[in-house]
């Protein structure tokens, strides 16, 4: 119940609107309760001694209750529906605000599918649970209460039966939800299953349609979705139980009650306007008991929806802003001390072991080695994307976790290994790096960045629309836009992670020579090809995680057998010059 706790405190901003739903809830069942009152004149008074005045003064007053309850019941749609949907809204943001909160870290303990669902799905059970459950919450135990003390009034022996129904269906409804609570949680994770899959098929349909696996695809999607509908319907097969419960409870009751109550009017103790209207207050009371066991089934499945979106909400960020941060970066020199990384405490070997580097302000680093030997590993600590586990890394002379992040990441740029660009043009993607630049200085990035080629043959230029994730631009284009993105934030720190791979050898060269004129800027080129990084002023060798060379291109190619072997691989000749490239 924390949980619901938790969550329902983000109501407080409409408490008035949910104040003004219940008052109205609860005025509604004055009314209703007053009906079967004037019922039991009505037929009592009126029908035997066929008096039309009290018939018609009667139905007047049965007609003007049940106005009046409509007329409430349609303001409390109106409140809740305002509360409940206000809620959702502030539910949401919350959970986005916190996502944009979140570190690299954070991001591993959830999958994009789970998040996905918990601001969607989950959001909406708990906006159900308040448009939809708050009328029976009020509802039920009002008219449980006061239908108990109108029939009581009418009869209290005939009120027995209450006593031995009512208790009956509580039992059984309690059954059915503590079998079905457990349930939900398995048909919640379903849905993140089923997300995951459409996310990824959608994500990746150019790629499914090119390798022709469709069929593949709809047999995958096929098991997440009989996933869903076998938990679904094993969670509803005990829901439905629900109304079959209250429907053979409420007839037995109706019996009992026609059975004794006929005798009671045989002996003169009781009246047929006295025995209708109790028989009005036994079905309100029923379908009150109903509402609740309704109710008590949303909360159910609300606590497993409130477990999972608290989980987000009270995530705590992985990285530690410093009470007094350092504000600004004084340079671009960088320090690796000893440095040990691991991606989970539970992992059995770290991902990085005992890094000792020094890399001055202005150089030009290359870093190279095979497929998992932590490259993006090493440069991801740079910004504090994620914190080392041992050791210290600097960044201007600082501890990089003595800066503000904010300071720490505008002074450090870096183009990500997948090159991401958003829906939007081309202009609005370029201005992430420096929101008031100006065209002049747009242009003047995309010339460094060799992108200025394709731009000026499109019709719209820099206002060409991108598409959802820049679908109609090529590998090698968006490489070069995420450059100039990068190159508009004027970093101190340029990290480039393999960032020139679909881009042809020609462009690059050019792109490095406008690199080169940055002579005030870090630079580290993380590349799989050594004419990328040949020219540097120094180039490490990562293997396993661990440093295992670091000098100049003749330096390694003299005396490094990795190198050496690279470089073979890579190039015709012998010349350690780097002369002869394979074009």
């Amino acid at each position: 119940m924390q949980d619901l706790k938790h969550i329902f405190s983000y109501l407080k901003p409409y408490r008035r609107d949910l104040f003004l739903a219940i008052g109205l809830v609860f005025v509604e069942c004055i009314f209703e309760m007053v009906i079967p009152m004037l019922m039991s004149d009505l037929v009592d008074q009126g029908v035997p001694s066929h008096d039309m005045q009290v018939i018609m003064l009667q139905g007047s007053k049965m007609i003007i209750c049940a106005v009046l309850a409509l007329i409430t019941g349609l303001l409390y749609a109106r409140f809740a529906a305002r509360a409940a949907n206000g809620f959702a809204a502030a539910l949401r943001e919350a959970e986005y605000r916190k996502l944009q909160q979140f570190d690299f870290a954070n991001l591993d303990h959830f999958s994009t599918p789970s998040l996905v669902t918990r601001m969607t799905t989950d959001v909406t059970v708990m906006l159900n649970a308040v448009a939809t459950g708050l009328r029976p919450l009020v509802r039920s135990p009002v008219m449980l209460f006061m239908g108990l003390g109108m029939a009581f009034l009418l009869n209290a022996k005939l009120t027995i039966v209450f006593l031995i129904t009512t208790p009956i269906l509580a039992a059984i409804l309690a059954w059915i939800v503590t079998k079905v609570g457990p349930l939900y949680d398995r048909q919640q994770t379903a849905v993140d299953h089923l997300n995951g899959r459409v996310q990824e098929a959608l994500t990746a349909i150019r790629a499914i349609k090119a390798f022709v696996r469709g069929d593949y695809e709809n047999e995958q999607f096929e098991t997440v979705n009989d996933e869903l509908a076998a938990a679904s319907t094993n969670t509803f097969r005990y829901a439905v139980l629900n109304l079959p419960a209250f429907q053979a409870v409420m007839y037995t009751a109706i019996v009992c009650i026609m059975w004794y109550g006929g005798n009671f009017i045989l002996t003169d103790r009781m009246t047929v306007g006295e025995l209708t209207a109790f028989l009005s207050y036994v079905l309100q009371v029923l379908n009150s008991v109903m509402m609740f066991s309704g109710v008590f089934l949303q909360l159910t499945r609300s606590l497993t929806s409130a477990r999972r979106i608290r989980a987000v909400l009270e995530e705590q960020p992985a990285l530690a802003t410093p009470a007094d941060p350092v504000a600004a970066v004084a340079d671009g020199s960088i320090d690796f001390a000893d440095v040990s990384f691991k991606y989970s405490a539970a992992a059995a070997r770290d991902a990085l072991s005992h890094v000792t580097l020094h890399i001055p302000a202005g150089a030009t680093v290359g870093i190279i080695g095979g497929t998992g030997a932590a490259k993006t590993t090493l440069v991801q600590l740079i910004p504090r994307l994620y914190d080392a586990t041992s050791g210290t890394v600097k960044v201007g002379g600082q501890d990089v976790r003595r800066y503000s992040l904010a300071a720490l990441r505008d002074a450090v740029g870096i183009v990500l290994q997948k090159n991401l660009l958003f829906s939007g043009t081309i202009r609005d993607n370029l201005r992430w790096g420096d929101p008031n630049a100006d065209d002049e200085t747009l242009w003047a990035a995309c010339r460094a960045a060799c992108a200025d080629e394709f731009l000026e043959r499109m019709p719209d230029g820099l206002d060409t629309d991108m598409g959802q994730g820049g679908v109609n631009v090529s590998g090698g284009q968006k490489q070069r836009l995420c450059i100039a993105r990068t190159l508009l934030k004027h970093p101190k720190v340029l990290i480039f992670d393999d960032s020139t791979s679909a881009v042809d050898t020609a462009t690059e060269g050019k792109i490095r020579h406008a690199l080169a004129a940055l002579t005030d800027v870090t630079k580290l080129i993380i590349a799989q090809r050594i004419t990328s990084v040949m020219d540097a002023d120094m180039i490490v060798i990562l293997d396993d995680g661990k440093v295992h060379a670091v000098g100049t291109h003749k330096e390694l190619l003299a005396n490094n057998t990795i190198y050496q072997e690279i470089y073979a691989s890579q190039m015709k000749g012998d010349d350690a010059d780097g002369k002869g490239i394979q074009r």
